[in-house]
């Protein structure tokens, strides 16, 4: 384990936050509506208040682009965007526990707005990203048709593609079918 193990579940629900966002060409938005977002919060296990309104939506959809803004910055700029996002929340770190999770760290109150939750959550793990210096794990999608971005928690930093469609596998039949004409 690279991170402790609410830093890596943080970032892999900020990840696919983000990638909810049309991620190919076309490409198609995970959400547009209200049920939608339910799923998504449902689905990532967020916890705490929520309106349910048009307004909660857009808030959180504002949220995954400046977390993809964070996501691909280099780190003077991402320290920044990080301080600023708990700033603005008045985040205020405390340890937690509840449902099936074990102590890990809230930083917003229960009542707070979904989409504030959702990106202090993301900073809070941020932090430990950029503190341990392995903002390379941090990476979009090598596929040239994809912008999705992913959280590469491997011990060998090699992981490439995201999970959101079938980069990988294009990839390697599209490497595979190169070798096979390479070959004749």
């Amino acid at each position: 384990m690279v991170f402790a193990n609410d830093t890596e579940v943080a970032l892999v629900s900020a990840a696919n936050l983000i990638n909810t966002a049309p991620v190919g060409d076309p490409g198609t938005d995970s959400l547009e509506d209200l049920a939608e977002l339910d799923d998504f919060v449902l689905r990532e296990q967020f916890t705490g208040s929520r309106e349910r309104t048009a307004g909660e939506l857009a808030a959180v959809r504002a949220m995954r682009e400046e977390l993809r803004t964070i996501w691909t910055a280099p780190e003077d700029l991402a320290v920044t965007m990080v301080n600023a996002l708990l700033a603005r929340a008045d985040a205020l770190p405390q340890l937690v526990r509840h449902d099936q999770w074990d102590w890990h760290l809230h930083a917003t109150a229960p009542a707070a707005p979904l989409a504030q939750r959702m990106g202090v959550e993301a900073a809070m793990a941020l932090v430990d990203v950029i503190r341990s210096k392995e903002l390379g794990r941090l990476k979009v999608c090598a596929a040239p048709d994809c912008r999705a971005v992913l959280i590469d928690l491997s011990k060998n930093r090699s992981r490439q593609y995201c999970d959101t469609g079938n980069c990988g596998n294009r990839a390697h039949v599209a490497a595979y079918r190169r070798r096979q004409l390479e070959k004749k």
